[in-house]
């Protein structure tokens, strides 16, 4: 047991010290460097005037519901996850699941709004449709996903997360921790001046 538990932690922070940035056009940047584009991106948005939008399914959809409240009540940003029940099962029953962020995104969605979409497999149909949403309505897009380097969720953002690990938990932990590195380092930033 003692090896299995080594053997994860060690993954977890190679996947850490691993993570790999990209923009639309594919230019790479350290995971320093990624953050604090994604921290300036969001924290300009925000102050002049726009929101934050998650989504994401199952695990994704926790970490896009408590990073919505997060950044609302830390960091005092206008933040959303479109993750209430009743939401997803109207949708769901009336548009089917693929439209699921598509379409509240289309109602909710403002120009210069961010929308940080996360899929562990980067692959999932009703992410993919939310960022086209997004796109549509002049938002800003930050993606984080994992497993397959070239899923097509990575190439889709302004700035792209991509964990390299075939494992829902090292993939969900990793991006979690960017998450919070966003937000914490638009905090600090703030309380420098």
């Amino acid at each position: 047991m003692k090896e299995a538990i080594a053997s994860y932690l060690d993954t977890l922070e190679k996947c850490l010290r691993d993570i790999q940035v990209t923009d639309v056009e594919k230019h790479a940047f350290g995971v320093v460097e990624g953050v604090e584009q994604a921290a300036r991106l969001i924290d300009a948005r925000i102050s002049a005037g726009n929101k934050l939008m998650f989504i994401g399914n199952g695990a994704s959809a926790a970490i896009s519901s408590h990073q919505a409240t997060d950044f609302w009540k830390a960091g005092g940003m206008r933040a959303i996850a479109f993750n209430d029940a009743s939401l997803l099962t109207c949708i769901s029953n009336d548009f089917g699941y693929r439209h699921v962020f598509e379409k509240p995104i289309e109602m909710f969605g403002d120009e210069g709004d961010v929308l940080v979409a996360i899929s562990s497999s980067g692959q999932s149909e009703n992410i993919l449709r939310g960022v086209e949403a997004g796109r549509a309505k002049g938002c800003e897009i930050l993606t984080l996903s994992g497993f397959v380097s070239e899923n097509p969720l990575r190439g889709t953002g302004s700035l792209n997360f991509y964990v390299s690990s075939n494992s829902y938990g090292h993939v969900e932990i990793v991006h979690h921790a960017i998450c919070h590195c966003i937000l914490d380092s638009i905090m600090e930033n703030r309380r420098k001046g």
